[in-house]
């Protein structure tokens, strides 16, 4: 299923946190976001901040009421597209078996306590040997190549569409999942959140994503590409397995209730072999692709 949104229907769905973020700006001056926008409120804000931290404070009020200008100003011409399908699918080791397209993982090698296993995504799909068949879904989601080129003219505008366009895919995919979950999927069909409930990800399930902790193999994507052919919504696969436009996200999509995030962490040299004979690549070539995990 493709779907294209306007700006404005994603526009309370961005995660702003990550957007002050990629300004440097810390998690107390993204709270922002939260403030009703009278001057009033947003002066008793700037005054809850101790002196020094106001300055900051002050840069972030700016910041996201010109964000907000932008975003008004980019939806007279752009949406952002997303894609998804379900697939019946199973798990066989550290492997998953999506339609008909395997998908190797990885299985995490730090743990937070002693007592916790050592996890792969692949734990949270029904197994092969079962004989009963579960779903897993793949998704994608872009902006329009376009909107990634304007203002190039004018540095300052350029880096906030560019920081914007980040956020704007990563909505279109939490707009999205929630469909998924209450609909198209509908193992959540009585789920009742609020938007910041879910970006605090407090539904069931999860969507990793590719070249994020727990899908570390940028590579994946062109297996993900094999079952949804990602150009019916304009991304492109560099030879790496990068996605253009580079506001672009993709992952799966897995609804096991006990189902969490985490990283994989530092792997050894025993779990590279044993991942790039499951890729069917060269141990030299997969080093590359993991380097940052090894």
């Amino acid at each position: 299923m493709v779907t294209s949104y306007k700006i404005h229907e994603l526009v309370e769905y961005i995660d702003w946190l990550y957007f002050f973020h990629a300004w440097r700006l810390g998690a107390q001056f993204g709270q922002i976001s939260d403030i009703h926008g009278c001057d009033a409120c947003r002066a008793q804000w700037l005054a809850s901040f101790p002196e020094e931290d106001r300055t900051k404070a002050a840069e972030a009020m700016q910041l996201f009421k010109e964000a907000n200008r932008m975003l008004n100003e980019l939806d007279k011409d752009y949406e952002v597209k997303v894609m998804f399908e379900l697939f019946d699918s199973n798990s066989d080791g550290d492997n998953l078996i999506v339609g008909d397209v395997v998908i190797p993982l990885l299985r995490q090698q730090v743990r937070k306590k002693d007592n916790e296993p050592y996890l792969c995504l692949s734990d949270y799909v029904r197994p092969f040997s079962s004989g009963i068949k579960d779903t897993v879904g793949v998704f994608a989601s872009s902006v329009d190549p376009e909107m990634e080129k304007t203002y190039e003219d004018d540095p300052y505008k350029h880096i906030l569409v560019q920081t914007l366009t980040d956020r704007l895919a990563e909505a279109a995919v939490e707009k999205m999942h929630e469909y998924v979950r209450k609909v198209a999927w509908g193992y959540a069909k009585d789920e009742n959140l609020t938007i910041k409930d879910m970006l605090k990800v407090k539904y069931q399930g999860i969507r990793p994503a590719v070249g994020y902790p727990s899908i570390p193999d940028q590579s994946i994507n062109f297996l993900l590409n094999d079952l949804i052919d990602m150009s019916k919504i304009g991304i492109k696969l560099t030879e790496n397995g990068a996605m253009y436009p580079h506001a672009s996200v993709s992952g799966i999509m897995i609804s096991h209730p006990a189902s969490s995030y985490f990283s994989i962490g530092k792997i050894g040299e025993d779990q590279l072999k044993d991942y790039a004979r499951r890729r069917n690549m060269e141990v030299s070539v997969m080093r590359k692709f993991l380097a940052a995990n090894l």
